[in-house]
């Protein structure tokens, strides 16, 4: 059996992927699943009977409906797919395809725009927080060409800025869910930190790494990889997140000192068993947390490199990655680096297609829907 629904296929920041309304879907978490691993192709390698683009930033599904929240106007469900695998992943955040679900909720008519600006408030299904996203729509239409530039994208477009409300504890419900700012594991000195997404924070010298390997290199780096899917799985039990075997959570990240001397670190982002082409914006959220918050594994390296004193937190952090930069403004209530108000940054995003997805109703496996956590949402 064939089906369709109502699909449009777009850019989010360096992230691309179909946006689908929620009431398009079946309610089941289950049946959701199984649909969306029937519309990207999922169980094969280049996912060529769907539409995912066989790596995981063009694996991702964005949902998202009118919400009944009283601060929000749209609810946002993100959901990562597994290429090669069957699993569906309800447990990130994806923060550059948040950066299209405001131009998609004025596009599908799920609110009205404003003259010149549009400020679109989202709930985050995933974490339950609220985004503000502000869409520029002059004569009340959604624009997407201007002069802005981000790292990984090639081109400009109009800037979307996006407002992230009330970082710390996504996942966890702490900054610190282990209570440390630095402990132990494997004998590699790590941080373990939620804000935005958890994350598990190491400096690249303890593999041996410079921390300017390019994706591919750290890719093919088969021991290191090992080791650290080891140690990040001992981190999500400490921070309370079960076995994360199955699971993304948390994402672990390499950190060394910046090259160029206004950048305050080097990341490379991990997703978590193949290194980001750039850096994920959730991510890059619990970087420039953690960079005001002493005795991280961050605000180590970026004090040693001399990036930052111990004098207050930082309000602007600038983040090398493999693809250029990103640049965020970290708001903190009074001088308690621990409480971060606010996280903004830029993004852009561009509408691909629009029109009708048409998807097998079977699945096309012998093998069960591994829908993780699928119930949570």
């Amino acid at each position: 059996m064939i089906n369709s629904i109502p699909c449009i296929i777009m850019r989010g920041g360096t992230s691309k992927g179909p946006f689908l309304r929620m009431s398009d879907l079946p309610e089941s978490p289950e049946a959701r699943a199984e649909t969306l691993l029937s519309l990207m192709g999922a169980g094969h390698a280049l996912q060529i009977d769907g539409i995912g683009g066989s790596d995981p930033l063009t694996s991702k599904v964005a949902i998202v409906e009118r919400s009944d929240h009283p601060e929000a106007d749209v609810d946002y469900l993100f959901a990562q797919v597994d290429g090669p695998g069957r699993r569906v992943d309800f447990n990130p955040n994806c923060g550059n395809m948040l950066s299209a679900v405001g131009p998609y909720a004025i596009e599908t008519g799920l609110i009205e725009p404003s003259d010149d600006m549009t400020v679109v408030r989202v709930r985050n299904l995933n974490t339950q927080r609220l985004i503000e996203c502000h869409v520029p729509t002059p004569g009340r239409q959604v624009l997407y060409e201007g002069d802005t530039r981000i790292s990984g994208v090639p081109g400009t477009a109009a800037g979307i800025q996006l407002s992230f409300l009330d970082v710390v504890g996504t996942k966890t419900g702490a900054l610190l869910p282990t209570g440390q700012t630095q402990e132990t594991i494997d004998g590699v000195a790590v941080t373990c930190l939620d804000a935005a997404t958890p994350t598990l924070l190491i400096a690249a010298e303890e593999f041996g790494l410079n921390g300017n390997e390019t994706p591919a290199e750290l890719d093919a780096n088969e021991p290191m990889l090992a080791r650290l899917e080891l140690i990040r799985r001992e981190a999500g039990r400490r921070m309370g997140l079960g076995d994360v075997s199955q699971g993304v959570l948390p994402k672990p990240v390499l950190l060394s000192a910046a090259d160029d001397v206004d950048a305050t670190l080097r990341a490379r982002y991990f997703v978590p068993h193949r290194c980001h082409k750039a850096l994920a914006v959730t991510g890059a959220i619990a970087l420039a947390t953690a960079v005001s918050v002493p005795g991280t594994v961050a605000h180590r390296i970026a004090l040693a490199s001399g990036r930052l004193t111990e004098d207050e937190p930082l309000n602007h952090v600038r983040l090398e990655h493999p693809s250029g930069y990103i640049d965020l403004d970290v708001e903190h209530r009074g001088q308690d680096s621990h409480d971060v108000a606010r996280v903004s940054l830029v993004r852009t995003a561009r509408k691909i297609m629009a029109g009708t997805l048409y998807y097998s109703g079977t699945s096309t496996s012998n093998s069960p829907v591994d829908a993780v956590k699928a119930n949570a949402c």
